[in-house]
Parts: structure tokens; sequence; C-alpha cells
């Protein structure tokens, strides 16, 4: 069976011509006996290992170590072969690979038993020859993938929505084996390829700190390293302890909380107070964990781009919604305390003109005559009267309350210049809540009296044809009723079917009411929902490189003239007397799409509004009509907080200052990496195209 070979090959090998005598490093990622992947990472020259070749073995599994526990499952961090200009050398193998001195022989003449690759070059980089299970293969179909080396904070590669078929940008026509070697390719073996070059700057930079023993002293006894880490230390210092401040005062209202004197305050701030009480337990618990947050970071997420990028990325949606939520609350904060004058004169008018104008006036209309419909005089006056006189108590109510409104305001203005616009915004709904409590209450009532009558005239209609309800398998079965049931039966319907307009003006009249209040409320919840769940870091950083958002990969064709198959010793391209053939080649560049911004957003909307759908709003417009009370609520799915924190107040204080410290010093080390590695963007692909 003709075998085949897929070489991933980084970009800027293809311009490096200065090499001599150099060592190829990656991965071999084996998917049968007849087709292998080799991910090239980085070349080293053979001169740097003179010193440390005696040590070859040890640094390599040491770098292996370094890599993501799910690479090291599947392959192993090593030399994949020779690296050299086409020059014919004295030191030169029967096969083409050059000898290596001391311990390198010794390393090669093992790795030879399994893989081993030589690949040279004259303007491009082409294979020579493979060991291949400890023999030369020379009848193979090579794909040539060039790939730019992922770096973070710039790009890397993702699997997702990959499809081989329906991504691949051909413009060129494909050899058959192509298709056959990307069909035949499981999606695991390919996840390990994306993984091992996702992975090959963080395996270039942990190889050089091996080997090399790079010297840092210099940057460490550094004057700007020592302002650096006096300010850090500073700073730490300084958060930590309004941290520790806060984290007292928290523990120390959840402690008065657990007091039997103080539970009947707890037990009504919860239902009083129910959504404020939500949204600070959220912010609170964002607060209290943000040393947690700067703690979490693995060495997974550090050896690999798309690991780091990803953890980065959670890292920043927690402080980029608080930095969101504390703007706004500190824009209608303030708006608030500079006009809190005009905002009570606001609401004093507000309040009079909507119970004037619309309860008082609507109770007395409906008393009448409403629309030219003729109602019960009797019953319509009974609920009116009621309805007049719950206004009236509330209002007097609300007079005696009116000097705290000057103070409400401010306390609005407050919370959402401390904890944000969501704790503002939702201890609004609560004051809307409590100061629309009698129309609430007069809903309840009336929508009591509207529903009972609605299922004492569907149950008697059940009566009149024979029927009735079979609650256990929720169908109506027929039923003999009596004669004296029947009578029972007429003589209440009739009134009830009579009093039923009267009733149903005085539902819809404060059904809309109270919908209305509901509504506001709703949109308010909506709007505290889309503030926590909008993913402000990832809008900015798409909108600066979108190429952090990698979505699949696909491969542009290239053209490529010759044969990768190429020795100088002709009879190294016959196998058993077979007359020589010519191998295929295809070269291609490996290429991402990217998500758009509705693709990024959409999973955080999806989650917030999972608990709505088609099929509750029909149930609750149904419910309206048979009397049930429309949902106050609409039923988003905020982030679960945090679990509470408990620990002495030392201890949490040397936890934030560590994680400042720590994270301060690995987000230093970490930039220096990656930033020494930045891949040198004058450097091009032959007739490459840039999506």
């Amino acid at each position: 069976m003709k075998r085949k070979c897929r070489i991933w090959l980084p970009k800027q090998l293809s311009s490096t011509n200065d090499l001599t005598h150099s060592l190829l490093f990656g991965w071999f990622v084996c998917n049968s006996s007849s087709c292998i992947d080799i991910v090239v990472a980085f070349v080293s020259d053979e001169s740097s290992l003179s010193n440390g070749g005696s040590r070859l073995q040890e640094i390599l599994h040491e770098t292996n170590e370094k890599m993501p526990s799910t690479l090291q499952d599947k392959t192993a961090f090593t030399i994949l072969g020779s690296y050299d200009k086409c020059l014919t050398t004295d030191d030169s193998l029967s096969c083409g690979c050059h000898r290596v001195d001391g311990l390198l022989e010794d390393f090669r003449n093992d790795s030879v038993r399994d893989y081993w690759i030589h690949m040279e070059f004259h303007s491009s980089s082409r294979l020579h020859h493979i060991h291949w299970n400890g023999e030369i293969v020379s009848l193979c179909d090579v794909h040539v993938i060039v790939y730019d080396t992922p770096v973070f904070g710039s790009h890397h590669f993702s699997l997702s929505f990959w499809n081989s078929s329906s991504q691949t940008k051909a413009t060129l026509k494909k050899p058959k084996w192509v298709d056959d070697i990307h069909k035949r390719q499981p999606l695991n073996e390919m996840e390990t390829v994306i993984l091992s070059i996702n992975c090959t700057s963080a395996a270039k930079i942990a190889y050089k700190k091996i080997s090399m023993q790079l010297e840092t002293s210099s940057r460490n006894f550094s004057i700007s390293y020592l302002i650096s880490s006096l300010t850090w230390r500073l700073l730490a210092t300084i958060l930590g302890s309004l941290s520790t401040l806060y984290y007292s005062l928290t523990q120390f209202s959840y402690l008065l909380s657990s007091f039997s004197i103080f539970s009947w305050v707890d037990i009504a701030s919860r239902r009083v107070l129910k959504n404020t009480l939500i949204n600070f337990r959220v912010r609170s618990s964002q607060i209290l964990h943000w040393p947690i947050f700067l703690e979490e970071i693995d060495m997974m997420s550090i050896s690999c781009v798309e690991h780091a990028e990803k953890a980065a990325l959670q890292r920043h949606s927690t402080w980029s919604a608080m930095a969101v939520d504390l703007v706004l609350g500190n824009l209608i904060g303030l708006s608030l305390l500079f006009n809190t004058e005009s905002v009570c004169s606001w609401l004093f008018n507000f309040a009079k003109e909507f119970t004037n104008d619309i309860l008082r006036s609507g109770c007395v209309w409906l008393m009448g005559v409403p629309a030219g419909f003729k109602l019960n005089t009797e019953l319509a006056g009974v609920l009116g009267m009621v309805s007049l006189n719950v206004i009236q108590i509330w209002s007097t109510l609300w007079v005696f309350m009116a000097s705290f409104i000057f103070y409400l305001i401010r306390v609005i203005a407050i919370l959402g210049i401390t904890f944000g616009a969501t704790v503002s915004a939702s201890f609004f709904i609560d004051a809307i809540t409590f100061a629309t409590f009698h129309i609430m209450a007069l809903h309840w009532a009336i929508t009591l009296v509207y529903s009972h009558q609605i299922q004492a005239l569907a149950a008697l209609w059940r009566l009149f044809s024979g029927r009735k309800l079979n609650p256990l398998r929720q169908r109506l079965d027929s039923y003999g009723y009596t004669v004296k049931q029947h009578v029972v039966g007429s003589l209440l319907f009739t009134p009830l079917l009579l009093l039923l307009p009267t009733t149903s003006v005085f539902y819809i009249f404060f059904t809309i009411t109270s919908t209305t209040m509901n509504s506001i409320c709703m949109l308010i919840e909506l709007a505290i929902s889309v503030i926590h769940a909008t993913p402000y870091a990832e809008i900015m950083i798409w909108l600066v490189r979108r190429k952090r958002f990698p979505c699949g990969i696909w491969f542009e064709m290239e053209p490529y003239g010759g044969h990768i198959l190429e020795s100088s010793d002709k009879s190294l391209l016959k196998e058993d007397n077979i007359p020589e053939k010519k191998s295929s080649l295809m070269v291609s560049n490996l290429r991402s799409n990217f998500l758009s911004l509705g693709q990024i957003l959409s999973p955080h909307y999806t989650t917030i509004f999972s608990g709505i759908s088609a099929s509750s709003l029909t149930t609750s417009a149904r419910g309206v009509l048979n009397g049930n009370r429309m949902p106050s609520k609409l039923g988003l799915d905020l982030a679960p907080p945090r679990p509470w924190m408990h620990m002495p107040l030392r201890q949490y204080w040397i936890l934030c200052h560590d994680s400042i410290i720590s994270s301060a010093k690995n987000g230093f080390n970490h930039d220096f990496s990656w930033k020494k590695n930045l891949p040198n963007t004058s450097q091009s692909w032959s007739s490459s195209q840039d999506f």
C-alpha cells in the first residue's frame, strides 16, 4: 500500500536559508500503518546541542512535561529529523543523512528505527526521504501544509465546526489521495494535530529555557524591574487592604443575619428586596472572589495558545463586566445626585396624575356605563367602592412616605456608584413593586373572583352537556346527572353568566394596569440580564483582532513545481527493482475561519433566555383568559454566584496580596516569552493569500 504523509510546516521555516546541519523538533502523530502526520514546531542548530547532547533525553522529557496532558497522552515531543542545505558532504550516510557528532548520533540511530525525516531546501523546503519504521520510504504521497505559528494575543487555530470537504478552498485540482487522507483522518487525531500546532511556541520557549539555561539575573536586578516590583507590591497592599475591609463588612452583615433577633429583618428584606439581594450577591461574589480569578492559571493555559486565550477571556470577562457595570452605575448615580430635586418633583407629579387620572377615574368610569356596556349596578358599585377605598388608603400612606423619596433616590444613586447599575436597577424594581402594592392587591382580588366565576361556569356547562372532568386522566368522561343537579345548576348558571361582564371589565382594567407595571419591571430586568451576560472583553478584542476567534480551518492550495521526494542517489527511489516512480505532492496554506459578532454573542444570550419560550408565552396568554395572573418576572437565568467565602481576615489579605504579585510575575514572564517569539510579519510564503 502506498504510504501517505502530511507535514505541518511553520511558515517562518520557508524563508530561513542560513541553517546548516539543523534539527527539526515537533511531534509524530501516527494515524495508521500507512498514514502519519508530522508537526514541525521549530528548527535548532546542532551546535546548540554539542554541549547538552548527553542531556538530550532529559531535555526532551522535561519539555514534553510542559505540554498539556491531553497532548502527552497522544504523542511526545521529540526530534523529527534533520534539516539541511542540498549539499553532498563527506560525512553523509548512504541514505543521504549526515552523521551527527557525539551522543546525538546514537539518538538518531534509535529514532531511525521508528521515524526520522530528512528535509533540505533550495528556494523552498522539501522532503528528501523518510525513515518509516526502519524503512527508507521513497514512494510516498505528501501533503505539505504551511501554517503561521500561533502566538498568544495574535492568533491560533481551532477545530470547531471543522469540515474538510466543505471548508477547503481549492483553486487547483487536487489529487484523489488528498481527499482520501482527509476522509480517513479521524477527528480526534486532527484535534491532536491542531493542539500540537497551538503548542509550538510554548515548546520552543520551554526547550530553549531548559537546554540553554537562559540567564535572567540581569533583568531581575535591573532598576526598572526593581521599580516595577515595588509598584506592584504597593498596589497589592492597597487593593488587598480595601478588599479585606469589604470582606469584613460583608462577613459582619452575614453574621448578624444568623442571629434570631435579626431574623425577621432578614426575612422581610428577602421578600421586599428580593431582586436587590440577588444582584448584590452576584456582585459581592465577584468582588470577594477576584483573587481566586487571578489564581486560576494552570500550566495548560500557558503551554497551549488556544487554552491561554480561553483562560484570558474568562478572566477578562469578569473585570470587564464589573467595569462596564460600574461606569453605567456612576453615570446614573451622578445624574440622580445632581438632579435629585427635579426627579422627586417629577415622581410626585407622576404619582398624583397616575392615581387621580387613571386609577380613580377608571374605577368611577367602570361603576357607570363603560363603553356602552350595561353592567350590574350593585356589583359594579361594590367593586368600585372597594377599589376606591384601597386606593385612598394607599394614597394617604404615600403622603406620609413622601418625605423618604428624597433619601430613596440618593440610596439608588449611591448603590449605582458603589456597586454598579445592576444593583441600583434591581433596587428600583423592588421600589416599583412596593409602590404599586395596592394595584397588585386589587388585581389579585379581582382575579380570584373572576377565575372562580369562570371555573364555575365551565363546570355548570359540563353539567348541562352530561360530562364531567376526570383530573387523573386529564379528559372529559360521560356522566349521568340527576334532575335536582340540573335544577340547581340552572339556578346558579344564570346569575353567574349575567354577572360575568361586570367582573370582566374590572378584571380587564386591573390586568392592563398590573401588566403595565410588570412590563416596566421586566424591561429593567432584561437590561440587567443583558449587562451581566454581554461579553464586553470579547467584543473589544474582536473589534481589534478577529484572528483570536477562529472557528474551523481550511486549506488554500498552491501550485508547486517538482517532486518532494528527490535524492542525489537514484537507487533510493527503487524498492526491490521496481522502476522509478514519481510521488505526488500537494502544498497548501493552513487558514482559519473566524467567528462573527453574532456567533460570539449568541451563546451568552441563549443562556439567559433559555427560560423563555414560545410555549411559555402562549400558556401565559391563555392563562389570562382563564383568570390566571401574568408572571411578574421573565425568568431570565443569571450566572449563579460563587459559594460564600469563610476564612480569617489575615488569610484573605494574604490571598489578595499574593494573587496580585503572582499574577504580575506570571503575566510579565508570559508576555515576555511570547513577545520574544512573535513571528516576523515581513516573511511570507510564496504566492500566499491572506484571508
